[in-house]
């Protein structure tokens, strides 16, 4: 079985996968933006959360590239 194949059977389309890499570098920077208005204590966690949702963008990316090519 070929999960991108069943992506694209269900309805599931490349400007998806894009809007999401996309929507996920801006949740990386707002959530940056954020940690910078914290006490010092809290600024740790929140520059991690803001990384860890970073890292999304380039697997979205890479299931919008994959889609493309399917569709």
């Amino acid at each position: 079985m070929n999960p991108i194949k069943a992506l694209v059977d269900a309805g599931f389309k490349s400007e998806y996968a894009y809007w999401g890499g996309f929507v996920s570098i801006g949740l990386s920077f707002a959530s940056w933006g954020l940690s910078q208005l914290k006490d010092s204590n809290d600024k740790a966690q929140s520059d991690r959360w803001g990384i860890f949702i970073g890292h999304w963008a380039p697997t979205f990316f890479a299931l919008g590239v994959a889609l493309k090519l399917e569709e």
